[in-house]
């Protein structure tokens, strides 16, 4: 066994020295365990298409056990991230089951609104008429989005607003806060908070309402200080 360094031996040198004393285990599955499948498409694929590993794999799921799927990752054909991004940020006071339930009420209102409005059509306006409520949620995200933002810098002890591209992440978050912020600024005490963002999506998805009106006024301030860009290079 080797000498002890200050006293005390090192995790190595026990492991060296009692081997059998010390197990590691890295999992907390058995190594029989199959890894859960998380692709959405792989399930959508009809058995008759798949490959023979692929065939032998799916029996092999009937008798062997499965680990747990982490939890940021799910196979089901309705979860989608970004709406959970903004159910997330809708919540108050970690009440994500209300959250959720305003999400589902909302993408509901959108179908029911697209649907009354694609049976009152005539037949060649209905082309025309999108009646997936995921679909005109990120339409309206996307037209929501800012492409270019504001970020205060100070030179010589003055404070310049300076314009700068943004990044997804953050493009992504200010037409989140943008939309959440018109729909509780509505004080209609007779209009629920699911009915209120369904209008305001619906508006954002045809490229109106204030949450566009806001992002062009941000793009027009942007223009307007575009003489202080020079100072976005530090």
């Amino acid at each position: 066994m080797a000498a002890p360094r200050g006293g005390l031996l090192l995790a190595q040198d026990i492991r060296a020295a009692w081997p059998s004393l010390v197990p590691v285990r890295w999992s907390r599955y058995n190594p029989n365990y199959l890894d859960p499948v998380t692709d959405k498409e792989k399930y959508s694929r009809p058995l008759e298409g798949l490959s023979k590993e692929e065939q032998e794999e799916w029996e092999l799921k009937v008798i062997r056990p499965i680990k747990a799927c982490p939890p940021n990752l799910t196979s089901s054909v309705f979860t989608d991230l970004t709406i959970s991004k903004l159910t997330n940020m809708m919540m108050k006071g970690g009440d994500k089951i209300l959250s959720r339930s305003i999400m589902n009420k909302t993408l509901e209102k959108i179908k029911r609104t697209q649907l009354e409005k694609y049976y009152m059509a005539s037949p060649e306006e209905r082309d025309n008429i999108e009646c997936n409520p995921y679909t005109i949620f990120h339409q309206a995200l996307n037209n929501c989005k800012p492409v270019i933002g504001l970020t205060t810098i100070t030179r010589g002890g003055k404070s310049y607003q300076v314009p700068t591209p943004l990044m997804d992440t953050k493009r992504q978050f200010m037409a989140m806060k943008w939309l959440l912020t018109e729909s509780r600024e509505n004080k209609d005490r007779r209009t629920f908070m699911y009915e209120k963002l369904a209008a305001v999506l619906l508006e954002s998805f045809h490229g109106q309402g204030n949450v566009i009106k806001r992002k062009h006024d941000l793009h027009k301030m942007a223009e307007s200080n575009r003489a202080f860009a020079h100072f976005r290079w530090w």
